[in-house]
């Protein structure tokens, strides 16, 4: 099937988009546990940015889950599976000339690897989100430690399900972190690389 593809060479280029948006593309990876607040930064990032005239587009895991990678299970097989979509997503939105901010459990090391990999020669930021499970489970809206402790719910992240922790995150947060600290931090990182004209 492959050897009959011939991938189309737009005129158009993702210098000549980046240009046109006064910005760079890059992807903001957070990872941390469910609960942990990955979303609700990547959130308030984006507001930051879109303020700022900075072309984004926010992918959320539940959201991803409920459209592009419905189906998929939680084994570990079909977690790189979401991953891996999620990825090329993010590689077009790039091209697109976007930030991409991506909010996923990721837990496996080489899944977050695979995204960097892939979206090479653009910028991966990964950002930890570094929340313990028990503000985790204070937070959780969805009721899913709750599920996961009584046995209703297999893999759970963190539960019953491993989470590799990034060795060397570009950004670390913590709980001790507010929203807007967290925003500062992940922002100070990013500035120099979007080369803002």
């Amino acid at each position: 099937m492959e050897k009959n593809i011939f991938p189309y060479q737009f005129k158009v280029t993702q210098k000549d988009r980046n240009k046109l948006n006064r910005h760079n593309s890059l992807l903001v990876w957070f990872t941390g546990l469910s609960g942990s607040g990955k979303s609700t930064i990547a959130d308030a990032l984006e507001q930051k940015l879109h303020s700022r005239g900075i072309k984004t587009m926010v992918l959320d895991g539940d959201n991803i889950r409920s459209s592009l990678c419905r189906g998929l299970n939680f084994s570990k097989k079909d977690r790189s599976e979401n991953v891996r979509r999620v990825a090329e997503t993010a590689r077009l939105l790039l091209e697109s000339g976007a930030v991409v901010l991506a909010s996923f459990v990721s837990p496996y090391k080489k899944d977050r690897e695979y995204v960097e990999k892939t979206i090479k020669p653009n910028i991966f930021v990964e950002v930890f989100v570094n929340t313990s499970i028990d503000i985790c489970e204070k937070r959780d809206q969805k009721g899913l430690y709750e599920k996961a402790k009584s046995g209703t719910l297999d893999s759970l992240t963190g539960v019953s399900a491993p989470y590799e922790k990034p060795e060397k995150p570009a950004v670390e947060i913590t709980e001790k972190d507010s929203i807007q600290e967290a925003v500062e931090k992940i922002y100070i990182e990013i500035k120099d690389k979007l080369e803002l004209n």
